[in-house]
């Protein structure tokens, strides 16, 4: 199969590429650095750019969007620039990724698509004001796509909680602030990008066939558990 992954170069992104590497996949990994895990095939492009994506191929059996920001703040302290810049990344950036490969995803006649949401849109955190608004047009775009893409095309989005990435190595500098985010979610642990892996590849697979406009909790618990 021929898989694209945006944001292939690092934290869940790199985690999406190396398993589906290893099942013998085919992948194009679209990053701003270029720097993507050995064995696939690199794309440079800038999810806040408008420039047109180059390198695509031909047929996409599946997508998966995995750029994303931790923008923690209280509402007052959040300027009007930053509620922007997270949806440009995460909303538009998702969008943009999706018109540019849409055509090879309806080459290959059937294929797959995976957006990322987070655990605070459904369940409503303090401080997390502008990403969840940003991921929360994501799941509206997860649900008005599966709909119009159907049945050639399913799409379907995951709501992880915090993950053990760069992206999050503030939240997670010192063992101590480690622990303390595990023992707020029910599984007693905070995620690893492999966790995530998991269930990217099993929506992109045949095994969730029958999957479409659903938002997958891989959270630890925190989004249903008390």
């Amino acid at each position: 199969m021929n898989y694209v992954v945006f944001g292939g170069s690092r934290g869940i992104g790199a985690a999406v590429v190396e398993r589906l590497m290893n099942e013998g996949h085919a992948i194009w990994a679209v990053s701003r650095s270029g720097e993507v895990p050995m064995g696939a095939q690199s794309i440079v492009w800038d999810a806040l750019s408008d420039e047109p994506i180059a390198g695509l191929p031909d047929t996409i059996d599946g997508v998966v969007y995995a750029p994303g920001s931790i923008n923690l703040k209280p509402f007052r302290g959040l300027k009007l620039d930053e509620f922007r810049a997270d949806f440009e990344l995460n909303a538009m950036g998702a969008v943009k990724a999706l018109q540019a490969c849409l055509p090879a995803m309806k080459t290959a006649g059937k294929a797959s698509v995976v957006l990322f949401s987070t655990v605070a849109v459904q369940s409503g955190m303090s401080f997390h004001a502008s990403i969840a608004m940003a991921k929360g047009a994501i799941e509206g775009l997860t649900r008005s796509l599966a709909a119009e893409w159907a049945p050639q095309i399913r799409v379907n989005a995951i709501a992880p909680s915090l993950v053990n990435t760069d992206l999050a190595a503030r939240l997670l500098s010192t063992p101590e602030k480690v622990e303390a985010s595990g023992k707020r979610h029910p599984l007693q642990r905070v995620g690893e990008p492999q966790d995530i892996a998991a269930a990217v590849e099993f929506l992109l697979g045949t095994n969730s066939d029958w999957m479409t406009g659903q938002i997958l909790a891989i959270d630890g618990g925190m989004g249903s558990l008390r």
